[in-house]
């Protein structure tokens, strides 16, 4: 299991969420209180974010070492500034490899995408059938061989092919992702957070079993006109648990979302 965060919000340096809370992103990788497989989350990192002013393709940093190894990110965190930015520390799946292409988040154009969870015995199962639900540009564009990765690809082809919200297409994939899963009789969980730079879409979702931890909080005093959705509470304050099977989302407004998946 992996530990991911998402903010939207007023432009702050990036170790506010990073470093700085007392519970961060950081003491997650190595000292996650929730997680339901595995202890740490050594298998690299990865951080999005967009230009708080101009409307670029969002930009991404990763690296496949710990994140509490990488000498570089002190700095940068402390240099670049975002309203919007998205985060996680990977905790690999049993037989995936450590390597810069299946290391998130991953990007679409103006998209990012990050995910928290697994697909049981993904190469056996449900990597034929999803790969064969794809157009042929979605199906190019995947580098590397996670489930995350093909997830992802599941939401781009439903936004593409659809033109539909973000928030339906994470919707829709999802049940497609259930319904996949349900023929082969397999476990798969499914937390997700996306952004295209304006709104944060999240998801709590697994078969079989409990849905991995998520909470969300706003307008925290420390954060004010904000919103973070994350896998723990970084710090003390009024967070709330995603309730399990939906999709919460936030834009602009700050106004909090809730539905549900299926």
């Amino acid at each position: 299991m992996c530990r991911l965060l998402g903010y939207l919000g007023e432009p702050i340096l990036l170790d506010s969420i990073l470093y700085k809370p007392e519970h961060s992103l950081i003491v997650q990788s190595y000292e996650p209180r929730e997680m339901t497989s595995g202890v740490v989350n050594a298998d690299g990192f990865g951080i999005g974010w967009y230009h708080p002013h101009l409307e670029t393709d969002p930009f991404t940093y990763k690296n496949i070492q710990p994140i509490w190894n990488d000498l570089n990110l002190p700095s940068i965190s402390r240099y670049v500034e975002s309203g919007c930015a998205i985060a996680y520390v990977r905790s690999a799946t049993s037989g995936q490899a450590v390597d810069l292409s299946n290391c998130q988040p991953f990007k679409h154009d103006r998209l990012l995408f990050v995910h928290n969870g697994f697909v049981k015995n993904f190469r056996q199962t449900l990597y034929r059938p999803i790969r064969d639900r794809l157009c042929d540009t979605v199906y190019q564009s995947i580098n590397g061989t996670t489930d995350s990765e093909h997830i992802f690809g599941l939401f781009v082809n439903e936004l593409t092919d659809k033109n539909l919200t973000l928030q339906a297409a994470l919707q829709n994939s999802l049940k497609t992702l259930a319904d996949l899963a349900k023929v082969q009789q397999i476990e798969f969980s499914a937390n997700i957070i996306i952004s295209d730079g304006h709104q944060l879409v999240a998801s709590r979702f697994a078969s079989q079993k409990a849905a991995p931890s998520l909470y969300w909080v706003r307008d925290d005093l420390n954060f004010p006109n904000s919103v973070i959705i994350a896998s723990e509470p970084l710090f003390a304050g009024n967070w709330h648990e995603c309730p399990e099977d939906s999709i919460i989302s936030t834009g602009v407004d700050r106004d909090i979302q809730i539905y549900p998946i299926l």
